[in-house]
C-alpha cells in the first residue's frame, strides 16, 4: 500500500488555480467554483506494495449540459495543472487523474450567514469542485 499524494500537492495554490480553470473551461461563474481536498487512505498501484507510488485524483461535478469535448478539454487541462502543483519524493512516481461527472438534477447547495460565522451547506462533500451554474 502507498500513501496518497496529498502531502506532495500545493493544495491552496492548486485549489485557486483549479477554480479559475474550471470557471474558464466550463463557462461557470468563478464564485460558484468550490474545491474540497479529501485525504484518501492508502492506495495500491499495480503490484507495488513498497510505497513508491503516490496518487492524486480529481473529480469534477458539473450540472448536465456541457459537451463531451468541453469535459475532455477540462480534464486534460486539470491533469496539466496537476503537473505544476504536484510533486513527489525521489524514487516515487506520482499518478494523477481527472474526470468529470454530471450532477444529478436534484443537486442543490446553499450558502448563508450565521451569527458570528460563515456556514456553507453543500451536498457535494466529495466533489472537486461542484458548480451550481451551467
Amino acid at each position: 500500500m502507498t500513501r496518497t499524494g496529498r502531502d506532495y500537492v500545493d493544495r491552496e495554490g492548486f485549489a485557486s488555480a483549479l477554480n479559475q480553470l474550471v470557471a474558464q473551461k466550463a463557462a461557470a461563474r468563478p464564485e460558484t467554483c468550490k474545491t474540497q481536498v479529501v485525504r484518501g487512505g492508502d492506495v495500491a498501484v499495480g503490484a507495488d506494495t513498497e510505497g513508491r507510488d503516490l496518487m492524486v485524483d480529481v473529480t469534477i461535478g458539473l450540472l448536465a449540459g456541457r459537451a463531451d469535448e468541453t469535459k475532455a478539454e477540462l480534464t486534460e487541462a486539470v491533469v496539466d495543472l496537476l503537473r505544476e502543483f504536484a510533486g513527489s519524493e525521489d524514487g516515487c512516481r506520482m499518478h494523477v487523474s481527472a474526470g468529470v461527472r454530471d450532477l444529478d438534477p436534484s443537486y442543490r447547495n446553499a450558502e448563508f450567514w450565521s451569527p458570528g460565522r460563515r456556514l456553507l451547506v453543500s451536498r457535494s462533500c466529495r466533489i472537486l469542485p461542484a458548480l451550481s451554474d451551467p
